[in-house]
C-alpha cells in the first residue's frame, strides 16, 4: 500500500510540473500585453499605433474626487473579507462569546445550547451594544460619502474615531502602557497612540474581563457539584458519576434563578 503511495504522490507531482511548464511556454509564445491608460484615452490610439493587446482602463477618481465605482466596489469586498476579524476584535464579541461558553461550560449541558445558537446570541447583543457606534459612523461618514461629500481617504479617518473611543471607553491603563513600552514609543496624548497599540491592549482587556466574568459564574455550580459528590460518598454510592446527578440539580437552580435574564442584562450593563 504504501508503494502505491509513493508512486501516486510522484504521479502527481510529475503532473503538476508538466501543468506548470506548459503554462508558462504557452504564455511565452502568445503573450497578452496590459496597458493602464487614464480617463479620455481613445483606445483608437494604441490600434494606429500598431500596438496589439488588452487595454485596461483604471478609473481611481470621478469628476468629484472621489473613488470610482469598480474601486470602491473592491474595497467594499476587502472590507467585508475582513469583516469577521473586525467584528470579533473590535467589538464586544469577543467578551460575550467567552461568557456564554462559560455558562454552557459550567452548567455541564455539552452541546446545549448549540455553538450555532450562542454565536448567534453573541451576534445580536453585539449589534444592540455597538448600535450607538454604529448609528455614529454611519451618520458621519457612510452618508457623507454617499454625497460625495468627503474623499475615502477622510472617510476611514472619520470612521476610525468612533471605534477608537468604544475601545479606549474598556481599556484598561495597565494593558495600553504595556504595548507602548513594547513598541518602544512615547505619546503625549491618548489620541496619538495608533490603532496597532490599542486593539491588542482592548483585547487583552476583554479577555480578562470575560475570563473574571466566567469565574463569578462557576462559583454556585462548583458548590452544587461538591454538594451531590459529597452526598454520594457518605452513601456509598461511589460508581455513580457525580455529574449525572448534579446536572439536574444545576439547570433546575440556573432556571429558577432565571439565568439567562441575569447573565444577558448583567454582561450588556457592563458596556453601559
Amino acid at each position: 500500500m504504501n508503494k502505491w503511495k509513493k508512486a501516486y504522490c510522484i504521479l502527481s507531482f510529475v503532473f503538476a510540473v508538466c501543468v506548470f511548464v506548459f503554462t508558462i511556454a504557452y504564455t511565452v509564445s502568445e503573450p497578452a500585453v496590459m496597458y493602464a491608460a487614464e480617463v479620455g484615452d481613445n483606445d483608437a490610439n494604441y490600434a494606429e499605433d500598431g500596438i496589439d493587446g488588452i487595454h485596461l482602463t483604471v478609473d481611481t477618481n470621478s469628476e468629484e474626487g472621489t473613488m470610482s465605482a469598480p474601486i470602491r466596489i473592491l474595497l467594499l469586498l476587502t472590507i467585508l473579507t475582513l469583516a469577521p476579524s473586525i467584528l470579533i476584535m473590535l467589538t464586544s464579541y469577543t467578551r460575550i462569546i467567552i461568557v456564554l461558553h462559560f455558562v454552557r461550560t459550567a452548567i455541564g449541558t455539552q452541546t446545549a445550547p448549540p455553538n450555532q445558537v450562542l454565536i448567534g446570541l453573541a451576534l445580536f447583543l453585539t449589534f444592540f451594544i455597538m448600535w450607538p457606534t454604529l448609528e455614529q459612523i454611519n451618520t458621519t461618514v457612510v452618508e457623507p460619502l454617499d454625497r460625495n461629500e468627503i474623499t475615502t481617504e477622510q472617510a476611514f479617518e472619520l470612521a476610525e474615531v468612533p471605534i477608537r473611543e468604544f475601545m479606549y471607553k474598556y481599556t484598561q491603563a495597565n494593558d495600553l502602557e504595556l504595548f507602548i513600552d513594547i513598541s518602544g514609543e512615547t505619546y503625549e496624548e491618548v489620541d496619538d497612540v495608533p490603532m496597532t497599540v490599542l486593539i491588542p491592549a482592548f483585547i487583552i482587556g476583554e479577555l480578562r474581563q470575560a475570563f473574571i466574568m466566567g469565574f463569578l459564574i462557576y462559583i454556585p455550580f462548583i458548590v452544587i457539584d461538591m454538594v451531590v459528590s459529597s452526598v454520594l460518598m457518605s452513601m456509598g454510592m461511589m460508581m455513580l458519576p457525580p455529574t449525572t446527578i448534579s446536572l439536574p440539580f444545576k439547570m433546575l437552580l440556573f432556571v429558577l434563578a432565571d439565568g439567562w435574564n441575569l447573565i444577558i442584562a448583567n454582561l450588556v450593563r457592563t458596556f453601559y
